[in-house]
């Protein structure tokens, strides 16, 4: 699999595990649909028995996404290193989303060209906390 030249990747991929099984979370999910074994695969291996929350909400956050979204959403295949900006947005919002849900709204806007994406920060914001409540904080990403 190759990345076209028109996405540009603009850095390394999270240090902190929980976020880079957060990008895993959407880059199998964007790739593969929000049924991709690989991705529930990953999230039990990365939860435990906890898995099933953390996987059902990021397959919802997911679908939210898909269906607000005006415009297309870059991701970069799985064993890629480095993230392109769109994930960088979407790992940003995440870390934002359970403390400063106005921030993490903005940056859906601008992602996804859509100026009201109340449900897409509603679906990150449970997604934080599900990772959260599992033990594995998501960071921001900036």
């Amino acid at each position: 699999m190759q990345i076209s030249p028109s996405v540009r990747l603009i850095a390394q991929a999270p240090d902190c595990p929980y976020g880079r099984l957060a990008l895993f979370g959407v880059r199998r999910m964007a790739a593969g649909g929000i049924c991709d074994a690989h991705a529930a695969h990953v999230f039990f291996t990365g939860f435990g028995i906890g898995f099933r929350r953390p996987l059902l909400l990021m397959r919802a956050f997911m679908t939210e996404m898909a269906r607000t979204s005006t415009r297309t959403i870059a991701v970069a295949p799985c064993c890629c290193p480095r993230i392109t900006e769109a994930e960088s947005a979407i790992l940003t919002a995440l870390g934002l989303a359970a403390e400063d849900p106005m921030a993490a709204h903005e940056r859906f806007a601008g992602l996804l060209g859509a100026p009201d994406c109340a449900s897409v920060t509603e679906g990150a914001r449970a997604v934080a906390m599900g990772f959260a409540d599992c033990g594995m904080p998501l960071a921001t990403a900036e």
